[in-house]
């Protein structure tokens, strides 16, 4: 039922589980899997971390954005950096060819999934708490999602089969 020409674009915070949800759904649909933090790892040759420790945040969220426009696919499962929702061009870019779905993670989970923020390469400003990322990037998600999942309880097996149920969902109602 699922269109497989269609990328699925998956946005949310660090630890929502877009990468490790994203390759079961890449499998289960016979999709390709991208991770643009790893993309954008490999094309600057440095760790995201290390790219905000020299350089700072804006310059991560700009190499970010200029790694994302770069972007041609299809039949793509995307997991985007938790950041690539503050560019409006990234996003319309990228939902040019797919669905936008935000995995939807509350502040408790992400704090117990997330071993070490110093370490994670989270395009932040150094006096914010992730408290209040979570806060400003909530409405950035919702603003960009064309589907929000609630994962906060479900195992990244669990949110493949939802994220697939629900546009299954979506694409029957517009038949």
């Amino acid at each position: 039922m699922m269109e497989n020409q269609k990328n699925i674009i998956l946005i949310g915070m660090p630890g929502s589980g877009k990468s490790t949800a994203g390759v079961l759904l890449a499998k289960k649909t016979g999709r390709q899997f991208l991770d643009t933090d790893i993309l954008i790892q490999a094309d600057s040759g440095r760790l995201l971390q290390e790219i905000v420790d020299t350089q700072g945040y804006m310059e991560l969220r700009r190499i970010e954005e200029e790694c994302l426009l770069r972007i041609n696919c299809v039949n793509h499962v995307i997991s985007t950096g938790g950041s690539a929702v503050y560019s409006d061009a990234v996003m319309m870019h990228l939902k040019q060819g797919g669905i936008a779905v935000f995995l939807h993670v509350n502040i408790k989970t992400l704090l117990a999934r997330i071993d070490d923020f110093q370490t994670r390469g989270i395009a932040k400003r150094k006096d914010q708490s992730f408290e209040d990322l979570f806060m400003e990037r909530h409405l950035l998600y919702m603003k960009n999602a064309d589907m929000t999942i609630d994962s906060s309880e479900m195992s990244p097996e669990e949110t493949s089969d939802e994220i697939i149920r629900r546009i299954n969902q979506c694409s029957a109602a517009d038949v």
